[in-house]
């Protein structure tokens, strides 16, 4: 899911971290990722990984699911393409149809409804 921010790179990064806090979540990494690039010699567009999520709602499904845990916490990247700011995530939907995760429906909703509350601080 990519989402188009009406904020700047810095400002979504900031009211994106914000959001997350504020509902109870914790900011595990964030991953300048060009930063990185730059220390390696090398050029990238602003890009940012956050990885974020509440141990409430990932520990049940981890320990349901074991392979899950490739997929917890969740991310989302902000990248800045010559001024306009895009937010990229996937949906807990999506990672439940991959490891074939069944009888949590509402875990999942309840998580996919939880972060697009989050995405829709900025976009």
């Amino acid at each position: 899911m990519t989402k188009r921010s009406r904020f700047g790179y810095s400002e979504t990064i900031a009211t994106l971290t914000a959001a997350m806090t504020e509902v109870g979540n914790t900011i595990f990494a964030l991953i300048d990722q060009s930063a990185a690039a730059e220390s390696a010699g090398l050029v990238l567009r602003p890009t940012t990984l956050i990885i974020f999520g509440n141990p409430k709602g990932g520990t049940p499904l981890m320990e349901a699911f074991p392979l899950i845990a490739l997929a917890l916490p969740l991310k989302v990247l902000v990248w800045d393409e010559d001024g306009v700011v895009d937010v990229a995530y996937e949906t807990m939907a999506e990672v439940a149809a991959r490891y074939d995760i069944t009888g949590v429906n509402e875990r999942i909703t309840a998580i996919d409804h939880a972060v697009d509350e989050i995405i829709g601080a900025v976009a």
